[in-house]
């Protein structure tokens, strides 16, 4: 598998997203690079714009095993994780698993749960397992959390502990299309009183799970020259002397920034990271990692705002090297 065969998927499902969620061609590409790239997603933005379909459309493009969990306030860990029930036949407990144990898994309004039953996602998207009675059990080796959120000032949801917040890989902000978007929304629904997209319905898979997990492999080969790992290094600093930012980025932010980058060029058909791919995933994968001052949100400063600082005041690596115009 090479970086072809990246860029040539990445290309594919964009277009098919595209053709499903109108007006979104940035959060697509973000998704896009974090599937990938291997990491789980947050997906945040007001009801109505597009948020799960745009998940569901994305399982529909893989031959995969897709489960959706809608989150409620009665919501149980064990509903999602399964639980031991016991079989008078054998006299024993057996395990049952639950909708975790899936290749994509769908994690509806997930702000819209208590903390506890938000905790019960922590082990499975870091450790790929499930724990339960001092049992693990092995999650899919493929295994993508897509979860979505309103935001914080809607009514009925709990905000996710930084903890949480730090296993997703990226957290996209999906907004309002602009005006020519919301008219192919329109256009799209002008012959049904269907409100899901007809396109949805005609999705062909454009890889499977495996192929996929091949595919990481030419990701995890992109070349990244020193000047730019210095660049991540720079930024992640920074990060924790803003005057704004109250904790900056940790080591597993400028990790996964440095893999971010690589997927995000690969993407693009190159073999090699430039300082403008990690500019173009900075956003997604900061914006939940950095805890602002209080008077930064009194002020009505929130985290993508202290990121464009950054970007514009971190100093771009002068010499990227021969290799990077390789």
């Amino acid at each position: 598998m090479n970086i072809e065969k990246v860029t040539e998927l990445a290309a594919s499902m964009e277009k098919a997203l595209g053709q499903i969620v109108r007006g979104q061609a940035g959060p697509i590409r973000e998704l896009v690079v974090a599937l990938l790239a291997g990491g789980h997603v947050l997906v945040e933005g007001p009801p109505g714009i597009g948020k799960t379909l745009m998940v569901r459309a994305t399982a529909g493009l893989l031959t995969s095993d897709f489960k959706r969990v809608q989150f409620t306030p009665d919501l149980m860990p064990a509903d999602i994780t399964g639980t031991s029930v016991f079989r008078p036949q054998t006299g024993t407990f057996e395990f049952v698993p639950g909708p975790m144990f899936t290749e994509i898994l769908l994690a509806d309004e997930i702000n819209r749960t208590p903390p506890k039953t938000q905790a019960a996602l922590l082990e499975a998207m870091q450790e790929q397992q499930v724990t339960l009675d001092g049992v693990s059990h092995p999650l899919p080796p493929f295994f993508f959390v897509a979860a979505t959120q309103n935001p914080l000032e809607y009514e009925g949801t709990y905000p996710l502990p930084e903890a949480q917040l730090d296993r997703f890989f990226m957290k996209i902000r999906i907004g309002y299309p602009d005006r020519d978007g919301e008219r192919e929304v329109l256009d799209c629904h002008a012959d049904t009183l269907d409100l899901v997209p007809p396109a949805i319905r005609h999705l062909e898979p454009v890889a499977t799970t495996a192929e996929l997990l091949a595919l990481r492999a030419a990701i995890a080969s992109t070349y990244v020259e020193n000047s730019v790992r210095e660049y991540i290094l720079n930024l992640v600093h920074a990060s924790r002397e803003h005057r704004r930012v109250s904790v900056g980025a940790s080591s597993r932010a400028a990790v996964i920034l440095l893999f971010a980058a690589k997927s995000q060029a690969a993407c693009d058909g190159r073999e090699f990271v430039r300082p403008d791919d990690v500019k173009a995933v900075a956003a997604a994968v900061l914006r939940h990692r950095l805890i602002l001052r209080p008077e930064a949100e009194v002020e009505g400063v929130d985290t993508d705002q202290v990121i464009l600082d950054l970007l514009g005041s971190v100093e771009l690596p002068r010499s990227a090297g021969g290799d990077l115009d390789r």
